[in-house]
């Protein structure tokens, strides 16, 4: 399996309801892409503070390589990178992908 972990910085002056338009575009990805197995996600919520800005992150697992990589240039990923894209602060300065095989 492939765990795929994306923190974002959505800007302050995000509406909520777009925040949560953004988080219910992504976990429909699941319903549309071969081998993507689970997403979750959500707002930082931790005390500790080591966040460095970013304020929400989600993660996803893929059956494999193969269904990750097939994922990251589908239709249906890009419409709802391009949605991410518009909310974060400082563009692409904004997001970190990192991905594992577990």
């Amino acid at each position: 399996m492939i765990t795929h972990i994306v923190l974002l910085r959505i800007g302050r002056e995000v509406p909520q309801a777009k925040i949560d338009a953004v988080f219910a575009a992504l976990a429909d990805l699941r319903g549309r892409i071969p081998g993507l197995l689970s997403f979750s996600g959500g707002a930082y919520t931790s005390p500790e503070g080591l966040n460095r800005g970013f304020t929400h992150g989600f993660v996803m697992t893929f059956a494999d390589a193969a269904s990750r990589d097939a994922y990251l240039p589908h239709p249906h990923h890009e419409v709802v990178k391009a949605i991410v894209l518009k909310v974060l602060d400082g563009g692409l300065d904004g997001v970190v992908a990192f991905d594992y095989a577990s």
